[in-house]
């Protein structure tokens, strides 16, 4: 498959499956006697709602559209409800169908971690702090950092929190696979998604099946649950950081409340990190 067959089976797949969950009931149609064989809205239900010629939403959906109108694609957005995230990502997509957009979005941007960046990391001697770029590969550590996801860097190859997850955790969160599929929108032809990509569809399952759904999330705050061989199963909330645009790098620093049990397992492991691993290889520069 060429570039431009890609670009446009993307745009396909993410709007078929935003249509499929969209009842004819949620977007305040009449019920219809007759049995329906597709889940969701028809395409010339969209195009109705959407104030667009069916045979126009027909070659939208199928990528074949190129430079649809701004009112066109919010029109379709509040039709099939999505959400911020999922509007930006439909908008790449779209732009993707384009020559020279498909040349500008090449990824030039280096996986670097500025000294400045490095500075803060070693300021943060009570929190665990790392620096991810959108594969999830791990740029950056502070102590902590690199003490919390020690488990990872046992694993061969690349240094990926998305590698370990996927066959080791029995909690499977939906925004790693949210989060990638954005990233795979920005830069399709990046060799390196590729491949951790078709690593994770063919060791689990459970990727394949959430890769499937075409959802799409940035990185924000949450909570993540860790199995740590010192501190057992803890749930940590997170807040992250865009440090930069370009290189899609994010800071994630994990954050328990004060006198809470995860707290206390943070500063327990800070206690043995000294002796438990020294500084990953080529995680700390």
């Amino acid at each position: 498959m060429d570039e431009k067959e890609a670009a446009r089976a993307a745009v396909r797949e993410f709007l078929t499956t935003r249509r499929a969950r969209v009842t004819p009931a949620d977007a305040g149609l009449p019920p219809q006697g007759t049995r329906r064989r597709v889940k969701g809205l028809r395409r010339e239900e969209v195009a109705l709602l959407a104030g667009v010629s069916p045979e126009y939403y027909v070659r939208l959906e199928r990528g074949q559209a190129t430079g649809p109108s701004a009112g066109v694609v919010d029109a379709v957005a509040e039709v099939l409800r999505l959400d911020d995230d999922e509007r930006a990502h439909l908008g790449r997509l779209l732009a993707a169908l384009t020559p020279a957009a498909r040349k500008r979005r090449r990824r030039t941007a280096k996986d670097l971690v500025t000294p400045g960046i490095r500075v803060l990391l070693d300021s943060m001697d009570h929190l665990p702090a790392v620096v991810f770029n959108a594969r999830f590969d791990i740029l950056a550590a502070n102590t902590l950092g690199q003490a919390l996801l020690a488990p990872v860097f046992d694993l061969p190859g690349r240094t990926n929190s998305a590698r370990f997850l996927f066959p080791e955790w029995d909690r499977i969160t939906a925004d790693t696979v949210a989060m990638l599929r954005i990233e795979a929108g920005r830069h399709p032809d990046d060799p390196d998604l590729t491949e951790l990509i078709g690593e994770l569809a063919t060791r689990s399952t459970e990727f394949r099946t959430r890769w499937a759904t075409n959802d799409v999330r940035t990185a924000r705050a949450g909570a993540k649950t860790f199995r740590h061989p010192l501190i057992g199963e803890i749930t940590l909330p997170y807040e992250t950081l865009r440090i930069d645009a370009v290189s899609s790098q994010i800071l994630s620093v994990y954050t328990p409340q004060p006198g809470t049990r995860e707290a206390d397992a943070i500063r327990l492991l800070a206690s043995w990190n000294g002796l438990t691993r020294a500084s990953p290889q080529g995680v700390l520069q």
